[in-house]
């Protein structure tokens, strides 16, 4: 089988889509099947082989407490008509689909089945509402749909229905797990470590578990916070400035670490903590503290309890309230017995996630639609053949 895997934002920068179609990516390769990664690219580094850069060009933008990267350039509409005509693909897979440019343009021209995962969740679908007589011929073009959770699901149903499949984002778990993982040795001193991975976007409540941060030190004195992150320097001075300010000098800005070197810091860590404060459509980073053996702290938003039970892998608390992520924090660093009963429930709900289970599921959608197709053409053939048989008899 033949497949596209289109991502709208800049690859491979840092984020769930381009892990969760990398990983596909790996899998698909891993069973035999031809893929290709169409994407914009800012990176000057070698990409895979398999990589088709579209455009160099790639600008940030806000959205929903976040910030996206993506391609605005022009040049990439002929481009793009020029690679699905060379490509003849099977199956074009689509990641967030209605993401601008990209993705609505390789839709547009594509001939393949087409597939849409949706990735995103928002409280409310306003925005869907208001943009749906621009978005229905872009989801009528799609013959099938991906969401990554039930949440994801009801918020998008709710404005464009269709034929769809559940199926969430998937983990490596061997990658976290491995027990020849070695933990940072600058880090690995008995004292304990609240690990953070992620942006420092507003919506990712960084500055709630930083506000909590003091609280939890005057409890646990030697605790000690490490901050993992694709973020530059702009983005974590203020952060910097105020853990000056309060004096604190147990919080360490790591930045960005390789996918190689992430696992360490896991391995590294007593506690997870997720402080995010909505938006967050799957728990991707709480199952790589779950593989890892990690129990967590998290917020109580619908993304999260997707994945996490309250008080079984870890604990859910209030989002926006530093006293709730401290009192919290404190308690599990104060509990080793409830901390190994998490990390040992969290191993088990981790493995269900693995990208082993996740790619199959993928591909036998992707089989399941191509049949349908097969189906659709042989009925319109036979439709025609015998709405035309009176004529052909007749001149005859």
């Amino acid at each position: 089988m033949k497949i596209a895997l289109v991502t709208p934002y800049d690859y491979p920068f840092p984020g769930g889509v381009t892990e969760h179609i990398m990983q596909l990516d790996r899998e698909f390769r891993r069973r035999g099947h031809d893929t290709r990664i169409i994407a914009a690219s800012s990176t000057d580094d070698t990409l895979d082989e398999n990589v088709i850069k579209v455009s160099g060009t790639v600008s940030s933008f806000p959205f929903s407490g976040s910030n996206v990267r993506v391609t605005i350039s022009p040049q990439v509409y002929q481009r793009i008509k020029k690679i699905l005509k060379r490509e003849k693909f099977d199956v074009v897979h689509a990641h967030e689909p209605a993401a601008p440019p990209l993705c609505p343009i390789v839709l547009h021209h594509s001939r393949a089945v087409n597939i849409g995962t949706f990735h995103a969740y928002r409280e409310t679908n306003t925005a869907y509402q208001i943009t749906r007589p621009l978005l229905t011929p872009l989801y009528n073009k799609l013959d099938g749909r991906i969401f990554v959770s039930q949440a994801v699901r009801d918020f998008t149903l709710a404005t464009f229905a269709g034929d769809y499949r559940v199926i969430p984002n998937g983990i490596d778990v061997q990658r976290f797990a491995a027990p020849h993982i070695e933990p940072i040795k600058r880090f690995d001193d008995e004292r304990p470590n609240i690990l953070y991975v992620g942006r420092l976007d507003k919506r990712k409540g960084f500055e709630y578990l930083l506000r909590a941060f003091p609280r939890i030190k005057e409890q646990i004195p030697n605790a000690r916070l490490l901050v993992v992150g694709a973020f530059d320097a702009q983005e974590k001075e203020p952060f910097v400035r105020w853990t000056r300010q309060q004096q604190l000098t147990s919080v360490h800005f790591v930045g960005y670490v390789s996918r190689q070197e992430l696992p360490r810091y896991y391995r590294t860590a007593t506690l997870f903590c997720a402080p995010s404060t909505g938006f967050e459509s799957f728990g991707i980073v709480l199952l790589e503290a779950m593989a890892a053996g990690i129990p967590i702290v998290a917020s109580d938003i619908t993304g999260y309890r997707q994945v996490l039970t309250h008080q079984h892998e870890g604990v859910l608390v209030p989002p926006y309230e530093p006293e709730a992520i401290a009192n919290a924090a404190v308690q599990l660093l104060r509990d080793a017995r409830t901390r190994h009963n998490m990390a040992h429930a969290g191993r088990i709900t981790a493995r269900r996630y693995d990208w082993t289970h996740i790619a199959e599921q993928v591909l036998s959608y992707y089989d399941e639609l191509l049949l349908e197709r097969k189906n659709a053409h042989k009925h319109i053939t036979y439709t025609r053949w015998n709405w035309q048989r009176p004529f052909l008899s007749a001149s005859e």
